[in-house]
């Protein structure tokens, strides 16, 4: 199968590293032309260095500000007016016991893993339903469904875009335009990497095998026995992304390694 994705512009948010990244080079692989987004001038000019440098010749912008607030999606509508492909892969988590959970703690995870792909989605599906096609993805997980008892706030909030993900979708029913949601498991990400960086060097392990007992641990029912790479998340995203998956929407796609126990 050859997914070609050239003559589409594909957003990609909270792409400079991690899974987003990974997306992000996926979709230049692809031929997609790819904004990618993060925080800082920096880690955007150095995310665009990283896909230019592993695809030679991809067309790679970048957007720099905060989505996790209604300026900030403003401003990116405003730079960028129109796209083919939305990837609303934007989040933030974090341990956290559910009594020392402050409301603003709530609003904020609400507000960036949430409202960021709302009004994203909201600005630029208009226009993919008018051109017949179009693609929107959200980067949910597997605790949207296996609620992590140390991360509710999370769960919840991933939840959410499994409902938003589905409703959108019915409400663009035979447009061309496919909603769907992808759900990773633990995956060796930036931030997976750092939490586990100190135990492996405590017990003179690699980060592999760390990360193979961190699965074993935590997430016992996975069936791969290790976190998933990041480039095995974007192969999912790049597919959902494609013409071949034209008769995908509505779904809750799972890479999870085998977590969610159900058939």
């Amino acid at each position: 199968m050859k997914i070609d994705l050239s003559a589409k512009t594909a957003i990609v948010t909270g792409s400079t590293a991690g899974i987003g990244l990974a997306i992000a080079q996926g979709l230049a692989e692809a031929g997609a032309t790819v904004v990618v987004n993060g925080r800082t001038d920096a880690r955007v000019e150095a995310a665009i260095a990283t896909i230019q440098k592993a695809v030679p010749g991809a067309e790679v912008k970048g957007f720099t500000g905060d989505l996790g607030n209604a300026e900030g999606c403003a401003e990116l509508t405003r730079q960028v007016p129109t796209c083919d492909i939305l990837v609303n892969n934007l989040g933030i988590y974090g341990p956290q016991d559910f009594f020392e959970v402050e409301d603003a703690r709530w609003t904020e995870l609400f507000e960036v893993n949430v409202m960021s792909g709302v009004r994203l989605s909201r600005a630029y599906a208009p226009a993919m339903v008018d051109r017949g096609w179009g693609r929107i993805v959200f980067i949910s997980s597997e605790s949207s469904i296996n609620i992590p008892k140390d991360m509710i706030h999370y769960g919840f909030s991933k939840t959410a875009q499994l409902s938003i993900a589905r409703g959108l979708a019915k409400r663009l029913a035979g447009t061309g335009v496919t909603v769907n949601s992808v759900l990773p498991g633990p995956t060796f990400s930036e931030g997976l990497e750092e939490m586990l960086r100190e135990e492996a060097e405590a017990k003179g392990v690699s980060l592999q095998e760390a990360g193979e007992q961190f699965v074993m641990s935590n997430r016992p029912s996975s069936i791969i026995q290790r976190p998933a790479t990041v480039e095995e998340v974007a192969n999912m995203v790049v597919y959902t992304c494609s013409t071949q998956a034209s008769a995908t929407s509505g779904a809750a796609l799972r890479v999870d390694g085998g977590v969610v126990d159900s058939i």
